[in-house]
């Protein structure tokens, strides 16, 4: 049978209870906890349905980032093979100067030697030349050597120079292209970085979801299996005082044990009177007006109802499952050890703390380990 045929056989059953005259707790309590199973279960199904579409608009995120990610990769390896071509016609650039520059060493010292002379003695040097000869004949030829030689000297120096200007200016090309291809390598690395940590924290994210929507299904199916055992035991005319609404499902929905203000929270707090020296708290404290109505969180037995040291008057019930809760400084008790007590039970009324301030201790244990609170009850 489907939850919701299910849900309406309970409600005809408690119904039919109420109206032959039934006690007052199974009058009540059937009809009070299947409400309760069919709100959670209703909180419980749109979360799933919500996380589930969350899943899959950050699954589309996902793919688009990988996306992204992939063309910045091939982004990278393109400029990295453009360096790497620049770094190539650098090299080729310089050792093409050096190689010109020991050639013309090498192949021509006479012009180096002459170039020095040339230096030395400025443009006057070639027409001592001219000084030194003896007759006509001497003077032309010598003054058609000195015009070739200073002609061939200059161009050849023209033309060296010209080169070596050429391969200067190729290489601080090439430098200015290195460096503005290193700043968008830079720019794209930078790109790719982000992209990678908005992946893992996408994937991360998606694990969360898909983490939450288990646990709402698993949460679902505690749910079902307590309605089976809460219809079987009303068909049956069993004691439903036997029959634990399981507290694991209504973590983040359960009412508050007071109408207050938490003042102290769960977990390590540093001393504002005492620096350098911290408490560990197993609960948080409420501040009330005293005599306020404090209520249990979730149906179970007391297991205590008295004083307790360090906690004044304490109600503490037992919610099955491993789930115990506690309520202290309180003012008055109004169960006993053993009563059975429903959510929204009224427990006790707000009293005073140790330092006198009005307020109620509520702590919340699981398994035997103390938990937050404000984990397990609905934001207020």
């Amino acid at each position: 049978m489907s939850p919701a045929p299910r849900l309406a056989t309970l409600i005809v059953l408690a119904l039919i209870a109420a109206a032959t005259g039934g006690a007052p707790a199974a009058q009540e309590r059937p009809a009070d906890a299947t409400r309760r199973i069919a709100d959670r279960l209703a909180a419980l199904r749109k979360e799933a349905a919500s996380l589930s579409t969350q899943e899959k608009s950050i699954l589309n995120d996902l793919r688009t980032l990988e996306l992204e990610r992939q063309i910045k990769t091939e982004e990278l390896a393109g400029i990295d093979a453009e360096l790497e071509q620049i770094q190539k016609q650098i090299a080729d650039a310089t050792a093409r100067a050096e190689e010109l520059r020991a050639r013309a060493d090498q192949q021509e010292p006479d012009v180096a030697e002459r170039l020095v002379r040339v230096y030395k003695m400025g443009r006057a040097g070639y027409w001592r030349l001219l000084l030194d000869a003896d007759d006509l004949q001497s003077i032309g030829r010598a003054l058609r050597t000195a015009s070739v030689l200073d002609h061939l000297d200059r161009t050849r120096i023209e033309n060296h120079a010209r080169t070596i200007a050429a391969l200067e200016q190729e290489k601080v090309t090439l430098e200015d292209r290195k460096r503005q291809a290193d700043a968008l390598r830079t720019e794209a690395a930078a790109a790719r970085g982000a992209l990678d940590r908005a992946v893992a924290s996408r994937a991360e994210l998606v694990k969360s979801i898909e983490t939450r929507r288990d646990l709402a299904a698993e949460l679902a199916a505690e749910l079902d299996a307590a309605y089976l055992r809460l219809q079987s035991a009303i068909a049956q005319n069993q004691d439903l005082s036997t029959v634990y609404l399981p507290m694991r499902p209504f973590k983040g929905a359960l009412p508050w044990p007071a109408d207050g203000f938490v003042v102290s929270r769960f977990g390590r707090e540093v001393s504002s009177r005492m620096p350098g020296i911290d408490f560990s708290r197993n609960g948080i404290e409420i501040s009330l007006a005293e005599g306020r109505p404090v209520a249990a969180v979730h149906e179970g037995v007391v297991t205590h109802a008295g004083p307790f040291s360090a906690y004044g008057q304490l109600v503490i019930v037992d919610h099955g499952g491993g789930a115990v809760s506690l309520y202290g400084h309180l003012a008055t008790i109004s169960v006993s050890r053993g009563d059975r007590v429903a959510a929204g039970t009224n427990v006790g009324t707000s009293g005073r703390n140790t330092a006198g301030n009005p307020s109620v201790y509520f702590e919340l244990r699981i398994d035997g380990q103390p938990v937050d609170p404000l984990q397990w009850l609905r934001p207020s």
